[in-house]
């Protein structure tokens, strides 16, 4: 436990920032899983535009670095192709 009073701060805000970040993770996740399993081509496109808008702002506030979040569009924007040429 914290002794002094900053770092008791300290802890409360920390608590904070990860039940914050425990939910935009978890929403990114679902939006990349949402986006894997669309149904339809246009329903995986327009999954993936809202994964997309996800991943950029979860990077901007350093949830997740750039490159990951690179990664992660351009895989999933080659599945959400493939699945518009396949049908």
């Amino acid at each position: 436990m914290p002794n002094t009073s900053t770092a008791k701060k300290r802890m409360r805000q920390s608590a904070k920032r990860r039940a914050r970040n425990r939910v935009k993770r978890a929403a990114l996740r679902t939006a990349l899983k949402k986006t894997r399993t669309a149904a339809s081509p246009e329903e995986a496109a327009a999954a993936y535009r809202s994964a997309a808008q996800l991943l950029d702002r979860a990077a901007q506030k350093g949830l997740i670095s750039k490159n990951k979040a690179a990664r992660h569009k351009s895989r999933l924007g080659r599945l959400v192709a493939q699945r518009g040429t396949a049908s």
